[in-house]
């Protein structure tokens, strides 16, 4: 039995555009992941609305540090035959960090501690898979608009940082913005069509990565 993490944000915990609730477990994509690739993989999904990368939100009321949290549930989780990391949206708000760079250092650091982690367990260290998050569109809605002003341009470059780093760190790399499309409904998050859709197209390079 292969088991993976999928560790993310909201695009992973299945926040529907439409109501502000959350998909059907069926329709999120770690779900769709595990259809694709059988029974002989577990699929943990470890999503979290407003997680970062590496950044610190003091108005949030859980930590939303991706680096902060990830070795707690690298522990929890083991043995991890693969890591995957779909975040960077949400650094992109000015009030946390603002930039596709910065993002992209966060996720470079977050690569570092999967590498790096001490396991609690005997085991090889996982395979990794960078994943860059689809870009955000322009919406209407005021408080996403503000809330994410100036991220339509900088998300839209995530996937080039991304796509660098995972070939600098020996990770592989997949550009969900390849499969899927954010919603013009708040500019951030996906109906059920896309996110099953990213599904299907990490399953195809996990696949490989495990070599199913």
């Amino acid at each position: 039995m292969k088991t993976i993490l999928c560790y993310g944000d909201s695009l992973t915990w299945g926040y529907d555009p439409v109501d502000g609730g959350r998909h059907r477990l069926e329709d999120r994509w770690p779900s769709v992941l595990s259809d694709a690739l059988g029974g002989g993989v577990h699929v943990v999904a470890e999503g979290l609305n407003g997680r970062t990368t590496a950044f610190d939100e003091h108005m949030a009321a859980c930590d939303r540090n991706g680096v902060r949290m990830l070795p707690t549930l690298l522990h929890s989780h083991a043995p991890i035959d693969l890591v995957i990391l779909m975040l960077g949206s949400n650094d992109v708000k000015p009030m946390v960090a603002g930039t596709a760079h910065a993002a992209s250092k966060g996720m470079l650091r977050l690569v570092e501690v999967v590498q790096h982690h001490a396991w609690p367990v005997d085991q090889e260290p996982p395979q990794i898979l960078v994943v860059s998050p689809p870009p955000l569109v322009e919406t209407a809605n005021p408080d996403f608009a503000a809330m994410f002003a100036g991220g339509v341009g900088q998300s839209a470059m995530l996937a080039s940082f991304y796509a660098d780093l995972a070939d600098d760190m020996g990770a592989a790399f997949f550009d969900s913005g390849s499969v899927a499309v954010c919603s013009a409904i708040d500019g951030v998050h996906l109906d059920a069509i896309n996110t099953r859709a990213i599904g299907r197209g990490i399953a195809a390079v996990a696949r490989l990565q495990l070599g199913l």
